[in-house]
């Protein structure tokens, strides 16, 4: 058994990884807003992450083997976290994002036409934080999302007061009403009801992954793995929105 800590953990694959979790055995705690209450069994802290001295209350002298970060966006997030957590848990795993790889949302190195951008390319170890972005704003973070994820990621591999990981997921489907983004439903539907997609000129390809198997994913890299730095986390290849399209179609027999 180990003392798993998930902040986050209320919506989505959050919720599957802790009722994981917790039916692998692990003390699980779960730190959010109350936005919702987590399974029978889990530890439950009603607080602002965002609130250091809140958090700092709220934990009181509990220790962890692994912390889980299901909401990290920002710079100032993690940073937060880095202080409260060091000397509090010896392993940290956030949920990222590829969307880390854009090249449309930072000055990466060109790459070839339909070419993956390089892991290397973006390097926590290296890549600059700006702690005074307006990060608060919530307009600014929406516009800024893959930034905020890129610099979060920064902090924590320097804050050096634990191991730390991040998992960088491919755009998640699956789950039904769950899937609160709408993403596939947005296709499902259309789809079904014989309305046309709007698409770009260029349709790019890009990566997704099945909601339960980021939950488990992020369940093994919290009590089972023991790899630092980023991991990239996909279910299978590639598909551009045409292709993605004829799966759905298939399905719906249209």
């Amino acid at each position: 058994m180990q003392r798993i800590c998930v902040i986050g953990g209320s919506r989505y694959f959050g919720k599957l990884l802790v009722r994981r979790l917790l039916a692998a055995g692990h003390q699980v705690t779960v730190i959010n807003r109350g936005s919702g209450r987590p399974p029978a069994g889990v530890e439950h802290l009603v607080v602002d992450r965002d609130d250091e001295e809140a958090l700092l209350a709220a934990l009181g002298p509990r220790t962890f083997d692994v912390v889980v970060d299901q909401v990290c966006y920002t710079p100032v997030q993690a940073a937060i976290a880095a202080r409260v957590f060091a000397g509090r848990t010896r392993r940290y795993v956030m949920t990222s994002t590829i969307e880390v790889y854009d090249p449309a949302t930072a000055a990466l190195p060109p790459v070839p036409a339909d070419t993956p951008v390089p892991e290397e390319t973006v390097d926590p170890a290296a890549w600059p934080v700006d702690l005074d972005l307006p990060w608060h704003d919530g307009a600014y973070l929406e516009a800024h999302y893959a930034e905020g994820k890129r610099q979060a990621e920064a902090v924590l591999t320097r804050a050096g007061g634990f191991t730390f990981a991040s998992v960088r997921s491919a755009h998640v489907l699956g789950g039904g009403a769950q899937e609160f983004t709408g993403r596939l439903a947005h296709y499902a539907r259309r789809i079904r009801d014989g309305e046309p997609i709007t698409v770009h000129a260029r349709a790019l390809p890009t990566v997704f992954i099945h909601f339960a198997e980021l939950a488990e994913l992020l369940r093994w890299a919290a009590t089972e793995a023991d790899f630092s730095g980023p991991l990239n986390a996909c279910s299978d290849g590639p598909l551009d929105v045409r292709a993605l399209a004829a799966a759905v179609a298939a399905q719906t027999a249209r």
